[in-house]
């Protein structure tokens, strides 16, 4: 099958399965058939597609001209795949744990839900095929625009506010910032396509002063990328469910936005342009000062989510370090640490979705003794923070060994620093949840203390088990990866 064909494909498929979804929503175990057949699907397009890349085969397709010198244009390279490959692949594990979440919790507008869900993966595999800035403003928009009725999904006032907030933010960045330094690009480029080596460099015109301004406009343009003073969006949206919580944090929006800052280093500047920008230090600072404070503030936090939200703000702020740090060490490093993050924290977030599921508690206080109930739940949890931590033989500890290398080679010693600081902080604030579980109950435990008396649906359970164990299997993994990934950083086609 063509690589035209397949991106075409990757498209289509979550729209196909939004409408199937539509024309199926009054027989519910129908509607959620449509659902994971339509996740799948999209697995196995994104599969082949990176079997595509790994051939060397090109997977290009040019969907439409808006105007002259404005493509909708989509072209795959290695860092794509990995994102297609992850965001695709969750989403599977993420319905499936939907079913039992919202048939458990009894939520209600399930089918517009579901419909959003596949909206934003349509959006999540247009950013992630992207061959241009034009066509990934677009897709990146889609997402957010998707994404908003997921997040003030329960209709009362915080979720509209958490909503209001959420929308508004990513909007005003976008547009007043990102859109801004796209437009500029184009006028200095003459082009808006990715570039291996990157857009940017050897254009005669762009100063250290206007690099420094553009590095800065997108790094605080790409709002979901969560960097402070831009992050307040991401604790606010913890009021929606926690499935969507888990596609914020793990599958589709806030990984766009790493992933937005990679193809802007690697693909637009370039390591050589990047290396040598004024401003790159001041980004470089300010994500070291986002991955400390972020911690530090999720230590303050007794509701679950909430701590997982903060803790999320800092873990992203690995990747925008990874790419300041402009080596090939670096860039890897934040790169791993896409997949890595995503399947260590959607861990944690569907593991305090079936807690509340089972038990009704928020707050991480109320949390003694539930792991005598749940164990396969804190288990998980356990496995996952683990993983958040960096601690081997579980996926997290790869990125934190190559950012380390590469503030060695950059000369940004302070940056290995920030990370053993964080690793500190990531053991105080995740591993007493895990413990506090397993403690027994003060006083005389109620006889039936759980909200639903029968305990957390298979589904919800299951969910978090299975990519708790892909945080280990991914650890054995990261060299395969790490080759097929090394083309994209090194900026060859």
């Amino acid at each position: 099958m063509s690589g035209e064909i397949l991106i075409l494909a990757a498209l289509i498929l979550p729209l196909i399965t939004m409408a199937g979804i539509y024309l199926t929503g009054r027989f519910p175990d129908v509607r959620e058939g449509v659902t994971l057949v339509g996740a799948a699907a999209l697995f196995a397009v994104a599969c082949l597609l990176t079997g595509t890349v790994m051939g060397g085969e090109p997977a290009e397709f040019v969907l439409g001209t808006v105007v002259p010198g404005l493509d909708l244009a989509f072209k795959l390279e290695p860092l794509g795949a990995m994102f297609a490959l992850v965001a695709s692949g969750l989403w599977i594990v993420n319905s499936f744990y939907s079913i039992g979440y919202m048939r458990g919790n009894k939520e209600r507008h399930q089918t517009r839900f579901y419909m959003c869900f596949a909206i934003a993966l349509m959006g999540a595999m247009g950013v992630a095929m992207a061959s241009n800035l034009f066509t990934l403003f677009v897709f990146y928009e889609v997402l957010t625009l998707s994404t908003f009725p997921l997040v003030a999904h329960k209709g009362d006032a915080n979720a509209l506010r958490g909503g209001r907030i959420y929308l508004m933010t990513l909007l005003a960045t976008s547009i007043g910032l990102l859109l801004v330094a796209i437009i500029w690009t184009a006028t200095l480029a003459g082009s808006m396509d990715f570039v291996p080596g990157g857009l940017l460099a050897g254009v005669e015109g762009v100063t250290p002063a206007i690099a420094s301004a553009l590095l800065i406009l997108f790094a605080f343009g790409i709002g979901k990328a969560a960097l402070m003073p831009v992050h307040f969006w991401l604790p606010n949206a913890m009021v929606a469910p926690t499935p969507v919580s888990a596609l914020l944090h793990a599958v589709a929006v806030v990984k766009a936005g790493v992933f937005t800052m990679a193809k802007v280093g690697i693909y637009v500047f370039g390591i050589d342009l990047l290396a040598d920008t004024p401003a790159r230090d001041f980004v470089l600072f300010v994500a070291c000062f986002t991955i400390v404070v972020a911690s530090l503030i999720a230590l303050t936090k007794d509701d679950l989510k909430a701590r997982l939200a903060y803790s999320t703000v800092g873990q992203l702020a690995y990747v925008t370090a990874g790419v300041m740090l402009a080596n090939e060490a670096g860039m890897m490093g934040g790169a791993l640490q896409i997949p890595a993050h995503a399947f260590g924290k959607m861990t944690l977030f569907m593991c305090a979705g079936a807690i509340y599921v089972a038990t009704g508690k928020k707050a991480i206080s109320e949390m003694r003794g539930l792991g005598r109930r749940m164990p396969w739940v804190f288990t998980a949890f356990l496995i996952g923070s683990l993983s958040i931590i960096g601690l081997p033989p579980l996926a997290g500890g790869w990125p934190k060994v190559l950012l380390m290398l590469g503030a060695s080679e950059s000369g940004d010693a302070y940056v290995a620093w920030v990370l053993i600081i964080s690793s500190l902080l990531n053991i105080a604030y995740l591993l007493p949840i895990a413990f506090l579980g397993l403690m027994p109950p003060r006083g005389t435990p109620e006889p039936a203390p759980y909200k639903r008396p029968e305990g957390a649906p298979a589904l919800a359970v299951a969910a978090p088990v299975f990519t708790a164990i892909g945080t280990l299997v991914l650890f054995f993994f990261m060299g395969e990866l790490y080759d097929f990934l090394l083309p994209a950083i090194g900026g060859q086609p």
